[in-house]
């Protein structure tokens, strides 16, 4: 697919300096790119590469100002981050347009309902009663469990596994590997020392607009629902526990662990590797650093905490800055304790 830096200009309302029928097919690193492909500039530390790239477009800011001449055509935007970013997804929406229909071999039960324009990749189970919505791709390999409810122009990616009852709302994406509805961890301690099962009846409801990355799993409710509320982000190799409900908007990195039962607010930011015990609440816009262990609710909004057991950020800053200073204060406190033995000695001598 060819775009002109014209038409760029146009979908970024941006301003063009240089050659408007410019072309490019593909995106590139500005440092990297080469002759047909669109680069951006949003961080000043590449500003240098702006002039010695060989992208045949890039996106800069308005406001930039050129300390020599460029070769390439610039587009001038108020965000280059942001422009460059929506490009993207519109490319990629244009590349997946092209996939349509329904590959062999794959199962689809009498009974499931098909919306149109929809992709079903080789070697898919589409199992009786799910019903699959309007533009929606399912790529190879996917399992869709019963009566499971796939909404509008969404995306499975190959080797996703949806397990039954479970719900899909519009434009969600769900990348490789995914697993949604498993069981939850619940088990009971019986008096010899074993643990029975604990059946987990109920499902997942994942709202509008939510991606979820590669190897990522969200439990089934024991009753009721585990609930990934509108426009959440969640990252690679994440675990969403039984119960669960993560609020709008909020993001998650990888690695991260949110224990059963627990709710996470609206617009809550958590760094990778960070664990969540269960039957606690995260309060909206909490700011959870990487590797930090959350043991008690969060009330407050617009907290931000680091540390195991997490406690507030400010304070866990004074703190490093102290342990930092530690061998400088151990090596004062050896020099006023000799002082003080010479102290005590000159004391009894006189």
């Amino acid at each position: 697919m060819q775009f002109t830096a014209a038409q760029i200009a146009m979908m970024t309302g941006g301003q063009v300096e240089g050659d408007a029928q410019a072309s490019v097919a593909s995106f590139g690193k500005i440092e990297e790119a080469h002759a047909g492909q669109l680069a951006f500039l949003a961080n000043p530390k590449y500003e240098e590469y702006l002039y010695s790239t060989q992208a045949s477009i890039v996106i800069i800011h308005a406001a930039l100002a050129l300390k020599q001449p460029i070769a390439a055509t610039l587009i001038r935007v108020q965000d280059p981050y942001s422009a460059f970013a929506s490009l993207m997804a519109k490319y990629q929406e244009l590349q997946a347009q092209q996939l349509s229909g329904i590959e062999q071999p794959s199962f689809i039960a009498d009974s499931a309902t098909i919306g149109n324009n929809v992709y079903i990749g080789a070697f898919a189970y589409i199992s009786k009663q799910a019903s699959i919505g309007e533009d929606s791709k399912i790529h190879p390999g996917s399992f869709i469990g019963e009566r499971v409810q796939i909404g509008n122009n969404v995306v499975i990616n190959a080797g996703v596994k949806i397990y039954h009852d479970c719900v899909i709302g519009n434009d969600v994406i769900i990348h490789a590997g995914t697993v949604i509805g498993s069981d939850g961890f619940g088990f009971a301690p019986q008096a010899d020392g074993t643990y029975q099962k604990v059946p987990q009846l109920g499902n997942v409801i994942i709202e509008d607009q939510v991606e979820i990355g590669a190897n990522t799993t969200i439990d089934r409710a024991t009753m009721g629902s585990t609930i990934i509320r509108k426009g959440v982000k969640l990252d690679n190799l994440v675990q969403i526990a039984h119960n669960v409900e993560i609020g709008q908007s909020t993001v998650i990195a990888a690695q991260t662990g949110i224990s059963g039962s627990t709710k996470v607010g609206k617009y809550v930011m958590i760094g990778g590797q960070a664990g969540v015990v269960g039957h606690i609440t995260i309060a909206d816009k909490t700011r959870i650093n990487g590797k930090s262990g959350i043991t008690k609710s969060i009330k407050e909004p617009n907290t931000a905490v680091n540390g195991n057991p997490a406690y507030d950020h400010t304070s866990f800053l004074r703190s490093q800055a102290v342990s930092r200073n530690l061998p400088e204060l151990e090596r004062k406190v050896k020099e006023l304790e000799k002082l003080v033995a010479q102290l005590q000695a000159e004391r009894l001598n006189a």
